[in-house]
């Protein structure tokens, strides 16, 4: 039997083993292997094979990575964290001054929400930009100008202007942060060496954003210059614009990516109306968008308006803002140590624990009038909820064709994102016909709706078929 004759009718047993050792460390299903292609030294024709850890035992697939190119992984990675600080930050930011601002402006529940209307046209602009961005413009050139996009709102906001002005600013926060969104989690969700981990970690500084911002909003929302807020927030924002130029330089994704080691991984060979055709037609992108959308929905609209719920109707004092950092802390803590937990019991099935715990001690919010007990029990549900953004991600990268991964999480998380504005304007609309007593009422509905559309999701990837395109590297597309 010749050497390939024997790999072939080694792969049946082989597979199982690679599928374990997936399992148990933690790192991303493959996404390069195409076993049609395969060649007698394990790699497909052009393509990377099995993205494992460096140090995944009595495998050895991907090669040890030298220590410059390690740093500058580490380098690009705490960038894009930094640029998720920002977007946490922002939303953040919201709820404390939410009160201030009805004060301030002399609007209604109704109007107020208007903010989060704009930010909404903003997300859904930014995710639909980032797909033919991304065929024209450099990796590196979308972040650095979806981060200087930023630098617009909170020029205008920090002067106070009138409230149509300082609505209307929120549509560029919106677009900026869609751009930064998508593209980070694409860029992780590529990633070959600990690409989980690493994935709970990019939305733990997100939730260290949100978690920081309540911090520094709730004291100015109690001074005169409350808008000077946005002076802090135009300093991240410039800081933030300045470290993606640093690092990524305008490159390309795939550029960046090699000069960190990692290999790139398969895309497709159609050009970039086909691969758009295939993401809007796939089934589980969709799925996934729409669980982001309610899922992000759910999270900022806790963090927004349960500041408003404290004070209205547990008869909180100014410090309440206070709550939605203890809400946000433990959406940070969450994604960090309960990674253990995702890892033993399954992340698909810890889902939906997760998911059942949140939902009922939201009615501990709903009907016990204890305030202490309601400020701890929501930072217990921010904790819950912390994990369901990275696990829908590492879902993503687990069913999705990796020809067009990028793309596709790139349009979850810019499509998800729109629900931050969203779900809290619905909230806003209802609470100025029924009282801000609605809110957990439409919690509890909202958090039913992810959790089935986490369920119709498939866990497992779709069965190539004969007329599936083929794969081909980035390397020979390129030549």
């Amino acid at each position: 039997m010749s050497p390939i004759e024997q790999q072939d009718a080694s792969l049946p047993q082989t597979l199982p083993s690679l599928e374990r050792v997936q399992t148990n460390d933690g790192n991303q299903v493959p996404e390069s292997v195409d076993l049609k292609r395969s060649t007698s030294d394990g790699k497909a024709a052009g393509v990377d094979t099995v993205p494992l850890s460096e140090k995944s035992s009595g495998i050895s697939s991907l090669p040890e990575r030298t220590r410059r190119e390690k740093f500058v992984s580490n380098v690009q990675y705490a960038t894009l964290c930094w640029s998720m600080f920002i977007l946490g930050w922002t939303d953040g930011t919201t709820g404390p001054l939410l009160p201030r601002l009805r004060e301030v402006y002399g609007v209604s529940f109704m109007v107020v929400s208007l903010i989060f209307v704009m930010s909404c046209c903003g997300f859904l602009l930014g995710a639909l930009a980032n797909i033919f961005l991304t065929e024209r413009f450099n990796f590196g050139t979308i972040l650095a100008a979806g981060a200087a996009v930023q630098i617009i709102t909170f020029s205008v906001q920090a002067s106070a202007p009138p409230f149509a002005a300082f609505a209307v600013a929120n549509l560029f926060n919106g677009l900026g942060s869609a751009l930064q969104d998508a593209l980070a989690n694409g860029f992780v969700g590529a990633l070959k060496y600990h690409s989980k981990s690493k994935m709970g970690i990019l939305h733990a500084a997100y939730g260290l954003g949100a978690f920081s911002s309540p911090l520094v909003a709730t004291q100015f929302a109690q001074m005169e210059r409350w808008s000077f807020h946005y002076l802090v927030s135009l300093g991240l924002a410039v800081l933030n614009t300045f470290t993606m130029i640093l690092t990524f330089r305008f490159k390309s994704q795939e550029v960046c990516l090699r000069e960190g080691g990692e290999p790139v991984g398969a895309v497709s060979g159609d050009d970039g109306k086909g691969k758009f055709r295939q993401i809007m037609t796939n089934r589980s992108v969709h799925l996934l968008a729409f669980f982001i959308l309610f899922y992000v929905g759910v999270e900022v609209t806790i963090g927004g308006w349960i500041v408003t719920y404290i004070i209205e109707i547990r008869n909180g004092g100014p410090s309440s803002g206070y709550i939605s950092s203890g809400f946000f802390g433990g959406l940070t803590l969450g994604r960090v140590i309960l990674l253990p937990v995702n890892k033993l019991v399954g992340e698909h099935r810890v889902m939906f624990l997760y998911a059942a715990l949140a939902f009922g001690l939201d009615f501990v919010i709903w009907f016990v009038p204890s305030l202490v007990g309601n400020a701890v029990v929501v930072s217990i549900i921010g904790l819950l909820l912390g994990p369901m953004y990275p696990i829908a991600m590492n879902q993503a990268s687990r069913i999705l064709p990796p020809w067009i991964l990028t793309g596709s999480i790139g349009w979850i998380a810019g499509f998800g994102q729109a629900g931050s504005a969203l779900l809290p304007f619905l909230t806003g609309a209802i609470a100025d016909r029924h009282g801000i007593q609605s809110l957990h009422p439409f919690l509890v509905a909202m958090m039913a709706v992810m959790v089935v559309l986490f369920w119709l999701t498939p866990n497992t990837p779709p069965v190539p078929t004969d007329d599936s395109p083929a794969p081909q590297s980035d390397l020979e597309k390129k030549d």
